[in-house]
């Protein structure tokens, strides 16, 4: 495929991506107008946007094996069928109960587009194409979700708080126009049903727990319930069928575990200035559409991360390009803790620019990371375990800013979040030991031709080597 339509599918893909995340950073901006509308508190109506991240987290595993089992065509018809219902019913909710299921129902469509999305790219292009793809993808989307809060301020100013939960619609637009990169080829399997409950469920409970500061013991209770009664439940089955839901060749894979731990930090970050940001600067007299103008400069940034994206992904592989993601990340956390305390809009504009980046670089890193180490029949799976473990990060940075900057304070809140990408490159030390920088242009490392296989024991972007006596795909460790 040529560089053209890569450019093309990649920013259309992007801009759904980025609409999944409008689903929650413009909706923010509603939920005190909302909860005034319904009668509840906007404590209460928080669970609007918790709701439709924790199946946003949780749906998305689900969605990625699927695609390995009949294509991603059908699943992301489905999920774009459920986001569209779900934000229609959203607008139209008589109540704020109708209103939570709607969010629920437009969670669990939105989950299918970022593990699809990104499983069309890497089945569709290779080498360069696939990294700059990538790219694009991941800066069309942190763009949009910068736009979130602007967006949403100004449509919640004009036409109401239902027209902003209303706005997912669009996504509808766009599948006409990448419908052709939409591949239809699986392997035709059954899908373990009881292992995707069980997943879903262990995962919604995990969700919980992170989210439980800010939400009170009963949630908490309920978390600790689901983890403590999925896990061995998921182990069980994951025994019993190893090529099942969480085929055993995908979670016993150390390089897919370690970019997913390690790129959660990159969403934890985002979260949590997403929701730091309009804190601490409405506390101080903004509005909201002012706060959406503060992060507009980080949408035009998120354009052009790409240009960084590809090349960086080119030359120095995946897991070197995770860790100069989690030290951007860490600096931007830091910097967003002084102006926190200081009160200064120009240190949080520049710490969301920071981190805008560092998304930037971060998600298409993993994926680059993940495609790598695992057979193409069980990439969707893959790349939906890794994309949940980063979803889930971001549910990390909304728990630690709401709870923990309730009590001690937001820029102590960031602060203890600016840990979290160093955990991130303990976990890729093994990895980035036996990385080496790549040729750009060939994609091998510098001063190695290619002979054969690539010199690392990796075989070409987007494919893993098969073990020729047990036909299990073998990735790095």
């Amino acid at each position: 495929m040529n560089l053209q339509d890569s450019r093309r599918i990649s920013i259309l893909l992007g801009v759904l991506f980025g609409l999944t995340g409008m689903g929650s950073s413009s909706a923010a901006i509603a939920v005190p107008l909302l909860a005034d509308d319904l009668g509840t508190s906007v404590g209460v109506g928080t669970w609007t946007i918790t709701l439709y991240a924790l199946m946003l987290a949780v749906a998305t595993p689900i969605y990625g094996r699927v695609a390995d089992l009949t294509g991603v065509r059908l699943p992301l018809m489905v999920g774009v069928g459920l986001m569209t219902a779900g934000a229609v019913l959203s607008a139209l909710a008589p109540n704020f109960e109708v209103l939570l299921v709607s969010r629920v129902l437009q969670g669990a469509g939105a989950a299918a587009v970022p593990t699809l999305g990104v499983t069309v790219l890497s089945a569709r292009y290779d080498g360069e194409v696939r990294g700059l793809a990538l790219g694009r993808l991941a800066g069309a989307a942190a763009a949009l979700s910068c736009l979130g809060p602007l967006v949403g301020g100004a449509v919640e100013a004009q036409f109401g708080w239902r027209a902003v939960m209303a706005l997912p619609v669009l996504g509808l637009l766009i599948l006409p126009f990448v419908w052709s990169a939409l591949h239809r080829d699986g392997t035709g399997a059954r899908l373990d049903i009881v292992g995707a409950f069980l997943v879903a469920a262990t995962s919604a409970g995990l969700v919980l727990v992170i989210q439980s500061p800010s939400t009170g013991w009963t949630v908490a209770l309920a978390g600790v319930l689901l983890v403590v009664l999925g896990t061995p439940a998921v182990a069980v089955q994951v025994r019993r069928r190893p090529q099942g839901f969480l085929p055993l060749s995908v979670i016993s894979n150390a390089a897919v575990i370690r970019s997913a731990i390690a790129a959660a930090a990159v969403p934890a970050s985002w979260f949590g200035l997403l929701i730091a940001v309009p804190a601490v600067m409405i506390a101080h007299g903004w509005q909201a559409w002012e706060v959406g103008v503060l992060l507009v400069p980080s949408a035009a940034v998120g354009l052009v991360v790409p240009r960084i994206a590809g090349p960086l992904l080119n030359r120095y592989g995946g897991p070197r390009a995770l860790a100069f993601a989690g030290v951007l990340a860490s600096s931007a956390l830091l910097l967003a803790a002084f102006g926190a305390e200081r009160h200064s809009a120009v240190a949080l504009g520049c710490s969301v620019l920071l981190v805008t980046v560092a998304f930037g670089v971060g998600q298409p890193a993993l994926m680059t990371s993940v495609g790598d180490a695992v057979h193409v029949d069980v990439r969707g799976v893959a790349l939906g375990i890794a994309t949940l473990l980063f979803m889930v990060g971001g549910s990390v940075g909304s728990a630690v800013v709401g709870g923990v900057g309730e009590v001690f304070g937001i820029p102590h809140s960031l602060l203890l979040l600016a840990a979290l990408p160093l955990i991130g490159l303990i976990a890729l030390v093994p990895m980035l030991r036996r990385e080496q920088p790549r040729d750009g242009s060939s994609g091998h490392p510098v001063g190695q031709q290619p002979v054969g296989r690539h010199p690392l024991g990796r075989h070409p972007v987007g494919r893993a080597r098969r073990d020729p006596q047990d036909g299990q795909a073998n990735g790095g460790t």
